[in-house]
């Protein structure tokens, strides 16, 4: 459902305050608690005895801080379900309370903020007294997604394969999450507007590794100001660490620049690369495209996806598959692991009724690059390596995927007959909340099927 908000939008502001760290983002969403600013934190850690814990800290106009906390009991078993009955009209609640000039949401380690923001913005709430039928996103907007990033761990967790079942950080009562800790560790990052880096310590410092990550994330998110948490310096003893504070976090927010994403959730025909990225190699990392307008081979695709899984950040993108003429395939990885999901309809497989209701700006995209015989067909990946050798052999492997001459000039017949381990059943679950878009799917449609291998 998309909001519209009027000229004068009057809607709360909300922040997200994301990470792996717990304690790092208790602090940077503490630093936010201003006057007539709230804190909403859910605790999943208890998850196992059916319980979340829901936390409310507010400070009034006079400084006065209240802090008041629930029990919510789990809605049949399912986290998305508890955290979006619960949630979304709260928000709804708290827009109404004029004491309340901004939200901020401290999300716990498991969760990714782009499948709160796209339930925020889509996710009906209904059969509130008072209230119609509505999106959150009616009374809240997203002002900025803060992550917050563990200097000395987080390239680690995010170019790994562990599933987040196997570290025993599950976001689901069965224990069996089986997203890996690089999906939640890069979706974290790729949707934030600001970055708070932890753990800068200068005893034992890795200037290689921090140069590193520093051009990974200048890739992931080019535009988000930065702002590191170092020790406060003492005279003899450790150096306590210096806290962000009120002050230094309200500069974080003002240096957000003008176009940053502010909650925009991706559709799969979106440009892949955003926000003028590097493209040149730094430290052995490097951001890459690959396009095609010729389609893989499914076989050899499902030989070259190994690539995908070594030496890579992140790949992001739709394919053009030979035996699947009307849809394209999305493909999604982090780290060790690696999704493949039905994806949307092409523009040359729709009915004259069907092209009415696509987005203008898709279809005048498309026009740039029509061919006469495939339409806008075609295959358009967004790759970040951090090795040096990946970006030319997974360059070679993708090239060697797609058909040779001989076989475009077999035909689309002929295609058909291609082995395709790449046949997705249709399905719809009820997904939990994590994994609404913990493969960046929330404007996909359809199967999947998963890859994983460690890739550090």
């Amino acid at each position: 459902m998309e909001i519209v908000p009027n000229n004068a939008d009057e809607r709360t502001p909300v922040v997200l305050v994301a990470g792996l760290d717990p304690d790092a983002v208790a602090r940077t969403a503490g630093s936010l608690v201003t006057s007539g600013t709230t804190l909403v934190h859910h605790d999943l850690s208890a998850l196992e005895a059916g319980m979340v814990r829901r936390t409310l800290r507010t400070v009034d106009a006079d400084g006065n801080e209240r802090i008041h906390q629930t029990t919510v009991c789990l809605e049949h078993g399912c986290v998305s379900c508890t955290l979006r009955n619960d949630l979304l009209p709260l928000l709804r609640h708290l827009h109404r309370r004029t004491a309340v000039r901004r939200i901020v949401l401290q999300l716990d380690c498991s969760l990714e903020p782009e499948a709160l923001a796209f339930a925020i913005q889509n996710a009906v709430v209904s059969d509130m007294p008072g209230f119609t039928d509505a999106p959150a996103g009616v009374d809240v907007r997203i002002d900025a997604t803060i992550a917050c990033i563990d200097e000395t761990t987080w390239l680690d967790s995010a170019t790994g394969d562990a599933t987040m079942a196997e570290l025993g950080l599950s976001a689901t009562v069965d224990g069996g999450d089986e997203r890996t800790l690089a999906q939640v560790a890069v979706g974290q990052v790729a949707f934030a507007d600001a970055l708070v880096i932890v753990g800068c310590e200068s005893t034992g410092h890795d200037a290689w590794q921090s140069a590193r990550l520093s051009a990974v994330l200048k890739r992931l998110t080019p535009k988000a100001p930065t702002m590191m948490e170092l020790p406060h310096r003492a005279h003899g003893g450790e150096a306590p660490l210096r806290p962000m504070t009120p002050t230094l976090a309200a500069q974080l927010l003002a240096a957000v620049p003008p176009g940053s994403r502010r909650g925009r959730i991706d559709e799969s025909h979106d440009p892949l690369l955003r926000y003028e990225p590097p493209l040149e190699s730094d430290c052995g990392v490097e951001l890459f495209t690959f396009e095609a307008d010729r389609p893989f081979h499914p076989a050899r695709l499902h030989e070259a996806i190994d690539h995908l899984l070594e030496g890579v950040v992140f790949a992001r993108g739709r394919m053009w598959l030979a035996t699947q003429p009307d849809r394209a395939l999305w493909m999604e990885s982090a780290g060790g692991g690696l999704r493949v999901a039905e994806g949307p309809t092409w523009l040359a497989a729709m009915t004259d009724a069907e092209l009415t209701t696509v987005d203008p700006e898709r279809r005048a995209l498309a026009a740039l690059l029509w061919d006469e015989a495939h339409g806008d067909r075609h295959t358009s990946l967004a790759v970040l390596a951090h090795r040096p050798e990946q970006p030319d052999e997974i360059r070679r492997a993708l090239d060697d995927a797609c058909l040779t001459d001989a076989e475009m000039a077999m035909g689309q017949r002929s295609w058909m007959h291609f082995d395709d381990p790449f046949g997705l059943a249709h399905t719809d679950p009820c997904d939990d909340l994590p994994q609404t878009h913990d493969d960046g799917l929330a404007h996909q449609d359809g199967g999947e099927q998963s890859f994983r291998e460690d890739n550090r």
